[in-house]
């Protein structure tokens, strides 16, 4: 047997231990994702087969509208400066964005005679921020989505002439 035909025997085998040991390595690591389906633009993760979702979404496949959970009529336990207040208060979804909702009542300011004040507000995760001024009424809120179903917010509004409330509500369904 000549040296060429050793080297060329070698080459092969090498070539072909090569081959096998690319296909068993492959063979050991699963496709984390492929079973997984992220909703909504979400993307799977390779690493551990969890969803990135895309802005505006959450849940473990990226099915939920992160502002959801605000969403609805709620009871709204009020306290401004000592005084106490009970009423309702509506959030509605924005329907061309996840992340904004649309707060009605809080506070319980009214523009006309039995009329109430609807404030943007936009979702980032637990927590929903008011920045609006509406009718007369500047609303600086921040809203904090609990473990319990409830709604902490703590805001500021300030109206015409010179007043300004600072207040805490406890909303709940």
């Amino acid at each position: 047997m000549s040296m060429k035909s050793i080297r060329r025997i070698a080459l092969a085998a090498a070539v072909t231990l090569s081959a096998f040991g690319a296909v068993t390595f492959t063979s050991c690591n699963p496709d984390e994702c492929k079973d997984v389906v992220c909703a909504n633009g979400g993307s799977c993760n390779s690493d551990d087969g969890s969803c990135t979702c895309a802005t505006g979404y959450e849940g473990a496949t990226c099915e939920t509208k992160m502002n959801a959970k605000f969403v609805g009529t709620w009871s709204a336990a009020e306290n401004c400066s000592g005084s106490t207040a009970t009423y309702q208060v509506v959030i509605t979804a924005d329907g061309s964005d996840p992340t904004k909702v649309l707060v009605s009542n809080l506070g319980n300011y009214g523009c006309t005679v039995g009329g109430t004040v609807t404030f943007d507000g936009t979702v980032n995760g637990a927590t929903l921020t008011i920045n609006d001024s509406e009718c007369t009424y500047q609303m600086n809120a921040t809203g904090t989505y609990n473990s319990n179903g409830s709604v902490s917010f703590t805001y500021t509004a300030t109206y015409p002439p010179a007043n300004t409330d600072n207040c805490t509500a406890t909303l709940t369904k």
